[in-house]
């Protein structure tokens, strides 16, 4: 019996020693934590806003140059980082090598600027206008002159009366020379007075015939058929003349300004065709690829030049479609490179696209950012870093990103709070941010400490995670 309660006692002692052990070891880990926290002060001060992306830098235009026919390259007047103006020839075919139709087109350039300088300078073809207009108004008044006359009787009572007088004396001339054939009609068929007065009397009746035809025409109406044809004449003579007078006013003031346009066309058309043997910058630009070398043959699509305009240079960002609406044209930016260690560079936003492209179901915007102040140091197709500055805050409560974590989905931060050892998570509303820092707009307030290193057990669990930003 004795010897169960000395066991007893001494379990009794075993315990309460191991609880007191337990509770110093965990007090001074405790206090080791403790000691190991790295801690901020919730304050206010002012915050720069941006929405960050990366982009690959271009110029601002680029150009490769490609033959249009066949031939072989005679002279390359340029090389890489040569600077070149708009126009210039950079390299050129050898004649010998082209096709007949282009040197030809020599000649064919001669006769058309042969054909505009006539143009220009001649005064035949308002002569020719100003003439046919002329023949055109008298073939009108006679064609209206000729379908009025159609409208009442064939002549005037004088010429009809004048018609009838000779009609009567062509009837009373015929009537003598039939008296005058009737005394010798009974002479032989072969006698020479006999076939004189026969001869006038059959010549007397012919005109004696015309005389009443003619009579006869005056006195009736115009037919049908005579109405049909003045008509038509008429018609006719209306469309020469009015074609006639359009041709007039357009040549009366000098040369048609569209038949410059045309003949000018046609020489520029051939000049095309002959400088097709030279290959030349579209804009001022560096040139910045040269692949072809004198005697190379080329063909259509060959490509022998790049250039570049390194007077501006342009980084394309893509900007995720939760921020895209922040982004506005003539917002500043501040631009970093891989390539070059140590060195900000200031941007302007210049172009901010309309129309997003989704990729693996994520939407993103183009936004074009201009680089203020490039050097030699910035190239087309560097990789850039690019943060676009959205607002300027002042006077508002700010804490670094590092100390905003994920838990259960919602963003907290460890409060250390007075007379506690142990941080205490706690729900946060998050404004602007910034690179380094953030704005909170609710859950802590001015002078709490925040913990930016909790423990990694209270981080833990399926909902939680130990990202140092959330953003």
């Amino acid at each position: 019996m004795k010897k169960k309660v000395i066991i007893f006692l001494i379990i009794i002692g075993l315990g309460v020693g191991g609880y007191f052990g337990i509770n110093a070891f965990n007090q001074n880990r405790v206090n080791a934590l403790a000691e190991s926290y790295q801690t901020t002060t919730v304050q206010r001060g002012n915050l720069t806003a941006i929405v960050g992306g990366t982009g690959i830098v271009r110029s601002n235009q680029s150009a490769f140059l490609a033959w249009q026919i066949n031939g072989n390259i005679n002279e390359v007047f340029v090389e890489i980082d040569d600077q070149v103006k708009a126009d210039q020839i950079l390299a050129s075919l050898s004649k010998g090598s082209l096709a007949q139709s282009i040197i030809l087109a020599q000649a064919d350039l001669v006769n058309a600027k042969r054909n505009l300088d006539t143009l220009m300078n001649s005064s035949l073809a308002k002569a020719q206008a100003q003439s046919a207009l002329a023949n055109a108004t008298e073939a009108l008044d006679t064609a209206e002159t000729r379908r009025e006359s159609k409208a009442y009787q064939r002549a005037s009572d004088q010429v009809i009366e004048e018609a009838y007088a000779n009609y009567i004396l062509a009837k009373d001339e015929a009537s003598k020379w039939e008296q005058r054939y009737d005394t010798v009609d009974d002479r032989p068929e072969d006698d020479p007075v006999r076939a004189a007065a026969l001869s006038e009397w059959a010549a007397a009746k012919q005109i004696l015939a015309r005389a009443e035809a003619n009579l006869r025409y005056l006195e009736s109406d115009p037919d049908a058929e005579e109405i049909a044809v003045a008509e038509g004449n008429l018609v006719l003579a209306q469309a020469q003349y009015d074609e006639a007078l359009r041709e007039w006013e357009r040549l009366k003031d000098g040369p048609d300004p569209d038949d410059i346009l045309a003949a000018q066309a046609r020489i520029d058309a051939i000049q095309a065709t002959i400088d097709a043997a030279n290959l030349r910058a579209p804009f001022d630009a560096v040139i910045t690829e040269v692949r072809s070398k004198p005697g190379d043959q080329v063909n259509p699509g060959s490509i022998s030049f790049r250039l570049d305009d390194l007077s501006r240079l342009i980084v394309d960002v893509q900007i995720p479609e939760v921020d895209i609406n922040s982004i506005k044209t003539g917002m500043t930016a501040r631009i970093t490179f891989d390539g070059i260690q140590g060195k900000d560079y200031n941007g302007t936003v210049i172009e901010v696209a309309r129309v997003g492209t989704s990729v693996g179901g994520v939407v993103s915007f183009n936004v074009a950012v201009e680089l203020n102040d490039a050097d030699e140091s910035v190239l087309p197709g560097m990789t850039a870093a690019v943060n676009l500055i959205t607002s300027e805050i002042t006077d508002v409560l700010i804490i670094p990103n590092r100390a905003v974590r994920l838990k259960d989905g919602a963003r907290v931060v460890y409060l250390l709070k007075p007379g506690q050892l142990i941080p205490e998570a706690t729900n946060v509303t998050i404004g602007a941010i910034s690179d380094l820092q953030s704005e909170v707009v609710d859950g802590v307030k001015e002078g709490d400490i925040i913990v930016l290193n909790p423990p990694t057990e209270m981080l833990t669990g399926p909902n939680s995670s130990m990202r140092q930003s959330p953003f």
